[in-house]
């Protein structure tokens, strides 16, 4: 008879020999296939990868000058296996830091946390930025501190002291970074504002990799197989910008003492001449060691030298706004370029009042354009609310933001830069979640002036300067002219037309003409150059208006459009037209007389008090 209980426990017993056999193979190959230490501990013995990096891509103006490019600089590195019986304090000597800071750093390596790819098998960063004069020091005495190496990197360095937030800057990459590409890895940099982060893919190149054969005491005994497994570091791409970094410098001038912005704008081409954010910095502060501190001392500045307010900055574009206003009135029929409209000092309707200054009434377009009479615009919309092809006041009101939308407004414009803000346009819905189904006209009135709730920022009121200077059409606006062996993004070449014909478009550019050669706008009538512009005095709710200008020349076949913003400035002739003309003049006639120069002097020392410090 045969035994079950034997029966069974024969088939228990194979059944636990066969699962520990399965435990113990899988957990050979977890040890030996899976985990990356054991691979790294075997590499690390026989071999020593050194990764080579590429210099990042220099950048050149518009007409080759070179603006940023690259200085040696070293990286102390070490792997955690390798070290023994060194001096530490021998070392920390060396290196210029305490022995409080070499703890430091050693432990912050090892902490997963701040480390996730730390492993005591492979290399580790522990000073990066070393100066050419610090490493040849380090170098000679490098012999004594087994297990530490040392990797040639490459920092920035810039030709002149200014564009700091158009430039941006290049930092260590944090563990976002590395998350979201397998290219970097600790210890790496990448452009973390202005052109650098837009461009790092370009300005980046490739990293290389040299493979040396240590021996049995773990020493380098040169490539291993005669470098047959290395691969070569590739230098990043170089930029050529459309920037003309003469007129750079002379912006950044005229602004000393002030905050706002200046851009100017090339019409037909949609490139940018110059790109001013006050206060500015020195880019080659965010360089090197001492980059850390700098960035802490520019962050903590109440003045925010660090915003680019040229492209995040939104303001009331004020008189400026005008411009766009006449053009739509025209041509949605609601006007004529004889149509005149009463000021009384102001707009009056009933008992509401919006003011102006003084001047001749009742006034045509091109004089209401010259004179900057709000009245004029107020009137436009108002009639452009009550005409019957609307079908009612929010009809009227979305067409309104149809055109504005059109001109480039109340969305990001695609400038490539980083952090760019869209402003604000407003449409029915948000007025009627505001004050229900009983508003009108009146009630938004401010828009047609530039005031209320339209903000716009400097860049999209250069563009509108370059609008009506193409005559309704606009090129994206971009800093980056050509790259490298490289196509520039195709957004970057074709025109936009707005919601406004040509024919329209030209009644407002003799407004604009006017305004320059008798109206708001005289102190930018230059000679022979025939400038057409428009100033902006926009109301401030914190201390005195904003000085605004925008403008372009000559007034067939424009070379150059920009708007200056001053904030705090007072009205638009006091700070805004003046900065505009002598801007360009410079490009145009690539000098300032002497008389200019003399402006522009007095201008630069000119401060605006803005009661902090």
């Amino acid at each position: 008879m045969k035994d079950n209980n034997y029966e069974s426990r024969k088939y228990i017993l194979s059944a636990a020999v066969l699962l520990i056999f399965i435990i113990y193979i899988s957990q050979l190959f977890s040890l030996q296939i899976k985990n990356e230490d054991y691979k790294s501990k075997a590499d690390s013995n026989a071999f020593y990868k050194k990764t080579l990096y590429p210099s990042r891509g220099q950048m050149y103006d518009r007409n080759g000058k070179l603006l940023v490019y690259n200085k040696p600089a070293y990286d102390i590195t070490f792997v955690p296996r390798e070290i023994k019986g060194i001096d530490t304090l021998e070392l920390c000597n060396t290196l210029g830091i305490t022995l409080e800071e070499f703890t430091r750093r050693m432990e912050r390596v090892k902490n997963k946390k701040y480390n996730p790819g730390y492993s005591q098998y492979t290399e580790q960063v522990f000073m990066t930025q070393i100066p050419i004069e610090d490493f040849a020091v380090f170098q000679e005495k490098n012999f004594l501190f087994k297990g530490f190496y040392v990797r040639k990197r490459y920092i920035r360095q810039y030709s002149h002291p200014v564009a700091g937030v158009l430039f941006g800057d290049v930092g260590e990459v944090s563990q976002r970074h590395i998350d979201r590409d397998a290219y970097y890895q600790q210890g790496d940099y990448i452009g973390t504002q202005g052109l650098e982060a837009s461009y790092e893919k370009q300005l980046r190149g490739q990293k290389g990799t040299e493979v040396l054969l240590r021996d049995a005491h773990g020493r380098i005994q040169g490539k291993y197989n005669e470098g047959a497994l290395d691969t070569p570091a590739i230098r990043g791409k170089n930029l050529t910008l459309s920037l003309d970094i003469e007129l750079q410098m002379l912006g950044e001038r005229l602004m000393q003492g002030k905050r706002g912005a200046i851009v100017a704008i090339e019409p037909a081409t949609g490139e940018i001449l110059s790109l001013v954010s006050a206060p500015s910095y020195d880019p080659s502060m965010l360089t090197g060691r001492d980059r850390g501190e700098n960035h802490k001392i520019l962050s903590s500045d109440k003045s925010k030298p660090l915003l680019n307010r040229a492209v995040m900055g939104t303001y009331p574009p004020g008189s400026t706004f005008k411009t766009s206003q006449a053009a739509m009135f025209l041509e949605e029929g609601v006007i004529t370029p004889q149509t005149a409209f009463p000021c009384s000092n102001g707009f009056v309707l009933n008992k509401f009042r919006l003011g102006c200054h003084a001047h001749s009434s009742p006034t045509p377009l091109k004089e209401a354009i010259a004179t900057s009479c709000n009245a004029y615009f107020c009137w436009g919309l108002h009639r452009m609310f009550g005409m019957s092809k609307y079908g009612g006041t929010k009809a009227a009101m979305n067409k309104w933001r149809d055109y504005m939308v059109s001109m480039g407004f109340g969305y990001t414009l695609g400038i490539d830069l980083p952090g760019e803000a869209r402003g604000m346009i407003p449409n029915a819905e948000y007025y009627s979640r505001h004050y229900g189904n009983y508003w009108r006209a009146v009630t938004v009135i401010s828009i047609s002036i530039g005031q209320g709730e339209v903000t716009l920022t400097p860049l999209q009121i250069a563009n509108l300067g370059a609008t009506i200077a193409n005559r309704g059409k606009y090129i994206t606006p971009h800093l980056v002219k050509e790259v490298e062996n490289d196509t520039i993004d195709s957004k970057y070449l074709a025109p936009k037309s707005t919601m406004v014909s040509r024919a329209s478009y030209e009644e407002v550019v003799k407004g604009m003409r006017q305004a320059v050669i008798g109206g708001t706008c005289r102190a930018a009538n230059i000679p022979g150059l025939d400038v057409c512009g428009k100033t902006g005095t926009a109301e401030n709710s914190r201390g005195k208006d904003h000085s605004a200008f925008m403008g372009f020349a000559p007034m067939d076949e424009p070379k150059i459009a920009i708007a200056v913003y001053v904030e705090n400035g007072g009205f638009g002739a006091e700070f805004g037209v003046p900065i505009g003309a002598l801007m360009m003049e410079k490009y145009l006639t690539d000098s300032l007389t002497a008389e200019s120069e003399k402006k522009a002097e007095t201008i630069s020392k000119k401060s605006i008090y803005y009661g902090e410090k």
